[in-house]
């Protein structure tokens, strides 16, 4: 067994420096938001103008992962230790072969912000 087919059922993977760091199951937020600005000129009675503004990208959520690597763990903890380091990374589609690329989603100056683990409960399934 090749050791992609255990991540055949993720079909996202988070990609640093060329490297797999993880593999996951959903990817959330992915989104960017031009603010508008309205405004009216005195000499245009009720008409009201617009005009781009600032630019806001979304916190983006990576759930439901799996990784035989630390990269995402020590990026996170030296995060946590205010040492914030920004990375340029990918996020992949796979197609149902768990290794062909669909299609990627290149991050620039990303970092860590949170981490939430599994629910961990005995008495379930």
């Amino acid at each position: 067994m090749a050791e992609e087919d255990i991540f055949r059922a993720y079909n996202f993977k988070l990609d640093i420096k060329g490297v797999t760091a993880g593999h996951f199951t959903k990817v959330s937020n992915m989104g960017v938001e031009i603010e508008v600005i309205e405004y009216r000129e005195g000499t245009q009675g009720s008409t009201v103008r617009k005009l781009p503004g600032w630019v806001k990208y979304s916190d983006i959520t990576l759930s439901y992962g799996l990784t035989n690597s630390f990269e995402l763990w020590q990026w996170l903890s030296s995060a946590v230790q205010g040492n914030v380091e920004r990375k340029n990374v990918s996020i992949i589609l796979v197609g149902t072969d768990g290794i062909t690329e669909v299609t990627r989603w290149n991050l620039t100056h990303a970092w860590p912000s949170s981490w939430r683990g599994a629910l961990l409960d005995a008495m379930s399934q």
